[in-house]
């Protein structure tokens, strides 16, 4: 091996030290769940266990594929009322994985959308507010295409579409396992 060689060698270690890490936490669960139901008194864990009919049924409803047999989720109630759903849930941005939360009414439309972790080197305007605000008030009747439901940010497309595709998936899973809870 050449002196050069030996020399890139010992520096490699020092590269990869210096290399800035992306991955931000934004909100942990509990967090998320206030933002999304301030009023709520009550978040009741209930995992969504869903069978491989199931799972197969939400990935050809969606046109995105259910990764999990099972998806986190709380039913939230306020002074004993059912007042809706809190689900986490994580999509791809880029390279990575984007951990959001969506609080969904008991009639299936969206009351809110939190990122909870973003973890890509680009396009973290995902968590812009007036972005997300979007989301509010969607249903499946709503067409889920980006630049009509929400629109897209530069920098940004493929966090925005997979959140979008997301939260259709999420809802369509809320629809076949939740809706009757």
């Amino acid at each position: 091996m050449s002196k050069r060689h030996l020399e890139l060698l010992w520096l490699m270690p020092a590269t990869v030290i210096a290399t800035p890490a992306y991955a931000t936490d934004y909100l942990s669960v509990e967090q998320a769940q206030k933002a999304l139901f301030p009023d709520a008194s009550e978040f009741i864990s209930q995992p969504v266990k869903l069978s491989d009919e199931q799972k197969d049924k939400v990935t050809k409803e969606a046109g995105v594929r259910q990764r999990k047999n099972e998806q986190p989720a709380w039913r939230v109630q306020k002074d004993g009322k059912h007042v809706g759903w809190f689900v986490v849930d994580e999509v791809i941005g880029k390279h990575e994985y984007i951990t959001y939360a969506i609080a969904i009414a008991p009639e299936g439309r969206v009351l809110g959308v939190e990122v909870m972790s973003y973890r890509e080197t680009h396009g973290g305007q995902v968590r812009d507010v007036n972005w997300r605000k979007r989301f509010n008030g969607k249903t499946l009747s709503d067409p889920f295409k980006l630049d009509v439901d929400v629109p897209n940010i530069s920098g940004a497309t493929l966090s925005c579409r997979n959140i979008l595709d997301g939260v259709k998936r999420v809802l369509i899973l809320h629809k076949i396992a939740l809706a009757n809870g």
